[in-house]
């Protein structure tokens, strides 16, 4: 018998299906991904097995150990959560409670589900974190979320997760935030826990590489729909549906044009050292350099890319060099011959509307109280006074246009927006001012293959036309490879290894390039060919 039977389940919320018809089973101790694009309606029908959509309407059946999940009721739903059936969350920085310790939350659940006192709860906490790996588990079971890194709070997740021996772990997008090498290490730990307690896995992810590694079976969903199941080798050798083509023909595709060999230089930085004072008790500080002795060149219609893994100092060089850091800054940085390190921020205001920026999550970076119109043309009110409102309407609509987007989304508001159409935007509100440069911070990690893929295509697109500089920020080296001409690996705010996209990537010589590619290979093995498939 199936541990999990999804038998023709529907959900509504409202008058919207966003799950249509949906059937599936999970066999026990057997490890089953769910793929497809965002709004395919992954995540709402794994949060069904628990009955955690909030005002949903469900029609079908979801069986579990034999017994309907949607004839329960809310009491003995709360005896299926966390104890027979357990859930790891997209991002563990909102689904952690910020204002208790990672081991007070875990043991919660030991004493709630299992009855156990605080002190035998503590020890299991400890041992629960240390199986996860991580270090110094005693001392990490006292710490706040926001104390340990994104890979540790994953892993305290996961450690939660498993507190009371569930059957079924359903794993949300457990690695998409993370970097590459932080990636492998969390799916080889699931794949090893999964061993050691026998219990099934449902792996919810639009990472296609990630499930090819991890799964025994996929299932793709398109539309609230499941469009094909299979096992997994046959479906990445031979898939039956074009959408299952299309998502594996969805990989970065290099398509960027050689930088001219007299191509002006733009910006350029000679030692830059980036320090932040931290607070030790109440009196004393101590200065810590995210960037130490960082030296690069960008030329006009060139994109240098920097890859490194969180926390190796790769966001803070790109706000040093457009002068948008709060750390104390020292080395010389010019742009278009102008040196800009020595500038006051009122002289450097004018260049503002020459560098531009791209963050990684268009939702946060663009003010949800503003229309689409106010959004784009906010530059242009700033820097082009003289404009008149026709004139800075018309500039806004060809921005958008030149983005992929149509005048009719003008007085619209970013909520109503898919996450690649939210990237378009401010990709819009980048280019509205002609600039010179662009810094892309991380601006499609949050993005699904194939929207993905959409973005690269704009970002090369607008490079030709308009000669931009990129100075591309990435852990993604599939994306690096894909659109840089030179590259700069970080590691601890130094840059340990730098050249040509071709050189470094290719043959790199220093060991924690090494390391990087072996982890980009292990996640992102080369996929089977379908594109020609896929476009006919």
């Amino acid at each position: 018998m199936s541990l999990l039977d999804i038998r023709n389940l529907s959900v509504r919320f409202g008058n919207a299906t966003v799950v249509d018809d949906v059937s599936f089973s999970i066999q026990p101790g057997e490890k089953f991904g769910l793929v497809g694009e965002s709004g395919s309606g992954k995540t709402v029908s794994a949060l069904s097995v628990l009955r955690l959509n909030q005002d949903a309407h469900y029609d079908g059946q979801i069986l579990f150990n034999g017994e309907d999940i949607l004839q329960k009721s809310e009491a003995a739903m709360r005896g299926v959560r966390g104890m027979d059936a357990a859930m790891i969350f997209q991002e563990p920085m909102t689904a952690l409670n910020p204002l208790f310790t990672i081991g007070n939350q875990i043991a919660e659940v030991l004493m709630l589900h299992e009855g156990l006192n605080a002190r035998a709860a503590a020890q299991r906490t400890v041992a629960l974190l240390e199986k996860t790996g991580i270090p110094e588990p005693a001392r990490r079971a006292l710490a706040y979320p926001h104390q340990l890194s994104g890979g540790q709070r994953q892993r305290a997740m996961i450690a939660m997760a498993l507190a009371c021996h569930p059957k079924l772990l359903i794993a949300d997008e457990p690695t998409t935030a993370l970097d590459v090498t932080i990636q492998v290490q969390i799916l080889e730990l699931l794949n090893q826990l999964q061993r050691d307690e026998n219990m099934a896995v449902l792996l919810i992810s639009h990472d296609l590489n990630l499930v090819r590694h991890f799964a025994d079976r996929v299932g793709v969903m398109e539309k609230g729909k499941l469009v094909e199941t299979a096992a997994t080798g046959d479906l990445f050798a031979t898939p039956q549906q074009a959408y299952t083509r299309k998502l594996l023909a969805s990989r970065p595709q290099r398509n960027v044009e050689e930088v001219v060999p007299d191509a002006p230089v733009l910006l350029n930085a000679d030692r830059l050292r980036c320090t932040f004072s931290i607070r030790q008790g109440w009196l004393s500080k101590k200065k810590f350099a995210a960037v130490d002795d960082v030296s690069l060149t960008l030329r006009k219609g060139e994109t240098v890319g920097i890859v490194g893994e969180s926390g190796s100092g790769k966001s803070t060089l790109g706000m040093a060099l457009l002068r948008l850091s709060t750390a104390t800054v020292e080395g010389d940085i010019r742009f278009d011959g102008q040196q800009v390190s020595a500038m006051s921020s009122a002289a450097v205001r004018p260049l503002r509307a020459r560098m531009q920026v791209v963050f990684q999550d268009p939702f946060a970076s663009l003010s949800p109280r503003r229309t689409v119109a106010q959004i784009v043309g906010e530059g242009l009110a700033l820097h082009q006074p003289q404009l008149s409102a026709a004139q800075q309407r018309a500039e806004v609509i060809e921005a958008l246009h030149e983005v992929g987007l149509s005048e009719d989304m003008l007085q619209r508001y970013p909520h109503e927006f898919s996450g690649g159409q939210r990237q378009r935007i401010a990709i819009a509100r980048a280019v509205v001012l002609k600039p010179d440069l662009l810094l892309l911070d991380e601006p499609t990690s949050a993005l699904d293959v194939t929207v993905q893929q959409q973005v690269l295509q704009l970002l090369a697109q607008l490079q030709r036309k308009h000669g931009l500089a990129y100075l591309f920020i990435s852990h993604d080296l599939a994306v690096i490879r894909a659109m840089a001409h030179q590259v700069l690996v970080m590691k601890d705010g130094k840059v340990v290894e730098s050249g040509a996209v071709s050189e470094v990537l290719q043959q790199p010589s220093h060991a924690y390039t090494q390391r990087l590619l072996a982890a980009a290979t292990y996640a992102a093995d080369e996929l089977p060919d379908h594109t020609n498939s896929a476009i006919s």
